[in-house]
């Protein structure tokens, strides 16, 4: 395995990254305010997106497709493989893993927390940046959800963004 795999996520104060219905209406209303947050610098280092069902209808959801310019796979055992031109659906992390290789991808994009939680579970995530977002949501869809074993990790930085957004990086150690 060649590529390199990296999550880039806001989550609330209390882990989660959506609301139980899967809306992110807490995060958009406040986005603006955190000021730059590094996404479009970080979008710009990657040349693929995976994502799973979910964060793929959200997406289509958006008034501008988030994923321009970049080859975009998404994992999913129920989408329609012919359902959209522009992604290419997957039903195993097997078969996905297999077509990053061949297409020869360098850094990957894992977005949406089922992706993030397969990639981790799998060993195959490097990085994770976490943006948090000054708000306590009481539930949701968490970020991580139970995991098999520890994960570790090394923290590289904490940078303090505006109206109380505060955004972790770190490496997965293996």
């Amino acid at each position: 395995m060649s590529f390199h795999v990296a999550a880039f996520i806001a989550t609330s104060l209390d882990g989660y990254i959506a609301r139980k219905d899967g809306s992110i209406d807490w995060l958009t209303r406040r986005a603006e305010q955190a000021g730059d947050t590094g996404y479009d610098q970080f979008m710009a280092s990657v040349d693929t997106v995976a994502v799973g069902r979910k964060t793929y209808e959200l997406a289509l959801t958006f008034d501008d497709w988030p994923y321009e310019g970049k080859q975009v796979e998404v994992l999913s055992t129920t989408l329609d493989p012919g359902a959209d031109e522009r992604v290419l659906v997957h039903r195993t992390l097997d078969a996905l893993v297999e077509t990053l290789d061949d297409r020869g991808a360098k850094r990957v994009y894992a977005d949406g927390a089922t992706t993030i939680q397969t990639f981790l579970r799998a060993g195959l995530l490097n990085e994770l940046t976490i943006t948090t977002a000054p708000v306590l949501l009481g539930g949701g869809i968490s970020l991580f959800g139970a995991l098999d074993a520890e994960v570790s990790l090394s923290h590289n930085a904490t940078r303090t963004l505006k109206a109380g957004f505060v955004q972790s990086d770190y490496t997965v150690r293996r």
